[in-house]
């Protein structure tokens, strides 16, 4: 079987994040998960994607599912664009894609322009008291904490500056105590004439991850943090890891668009079936 490892909200090989991509036949089931899970240790990287295509009359086109090193998400942003940007670059697909996921239908629309456009149910957001230890394990000050609900279980702490999103060095063990899935850090950008409205960076211990270079889910609460602050629907979101990648983000309520580009940059053939 055909696998591809896609850097993801990047056109620039061994940035961005990269995620592994298996399309397998068509089914109505995945093959057993035991074995998606050992694919996706072998493979390494924060995210691997398995998609197959449903039959005629089905909801979606494609089944879709997200494995990390350590065990399966609920939603994942830059699989589904590295996903997206497979079925389109080897001609599974054109135009508009529908995944079946476990959290609902997200589609991914490619353009002509080379991006990839996908429609993500919106995070909820809380605001919720600043819980005790956090800014210790992080090392800074903490402006805010908002809770992202159920589709990604996150919290989403703010800081005073980009400055201090970037030097950030955490204990990622004692982050560990404090979410489901994950801490996501973000402040508005110092200078947003370089090209970005606010900056983030994302730790997930719960999900076997210290740090995810770009985090395309934790941008369906990130819009609507910074669009409350800002005061605009079309932002841009940099996730300032040692790879860096750029997510724009349209709010559309209950929906949030992200936009970005992605780019092969291994193709090679999993010797070993389920």
């Amino acid at each position: 079987m055909r696998i591809q490892i896609v850097d993801a909200f990047t056109d620039t090989p061994f940035a961005g994040n990269p995620a592994g991509v298996l399309l397998l036949p068509k089914s109505r089931a995945f093959p057993d998960a035991a074995w998606l899970q050992r694919v996706a240790a072998e493979v390494n990287l924060s995210e691997t994607a398995f998609a197959h295509p449903l039959p005629a009359g089905e909801e979606g086109d494609w089944a879709l599912r997200w494995f990390t090193p350590a065990t399966e998400v609920d939603m994942c942003g830059h699989a589904t664009l590295a996903t997206a940007h497979v079925l389109h670059t080897t001609g599974a697909a054109g135009g508009t894609v529908r995944f079946a996921a476990r959290c609902g239908i997200l589609t991914a629309t490619a353009r002509e322009d080379g991006t990839i456009t996908l429609d993500f149910p919106t995070s909820p957001l809380t605001r919720v008291d600043i819980p005790d230890g956090i800014a210790e394990a992080l090392g800074a000050p903490v402006l805010s904490v908002h809770d992202t609900g159920p589709h990604i279980g996150d919290l989403v702490v703010e800081l005073r500056d980009e400055r201090s999103v970037r030097a950030l060095t955490p204990d990622i063990r004692a982050l560990a105590r404090h979410s489901r899935r994950g801490i996501v850090v973000t402040a508005a950008a110092d200078d947003p004439g370089l090209g970005h409205d606010f900056v983030s960076r994302g730790f997930f211990p719960g999900a076997g991850i210290d740090e995810d270079p770009v985090t395309g889910s934790a941008h369906t609460a990130l819009a609507p943090l910074w669009s409350a602050r800002l005061g605009r629907t079309e932002l841009t979101g940099l996730q300032a890891s040692a790879r860096s990648g750029l997510v724009r983000c349209s709010l559309r309520g209950d929906r949030t668009l992200l936009t970005g580009r992605a780019v092969t940059v291994i193709d090679g053939e999993l010797l070993t079936a389920p």
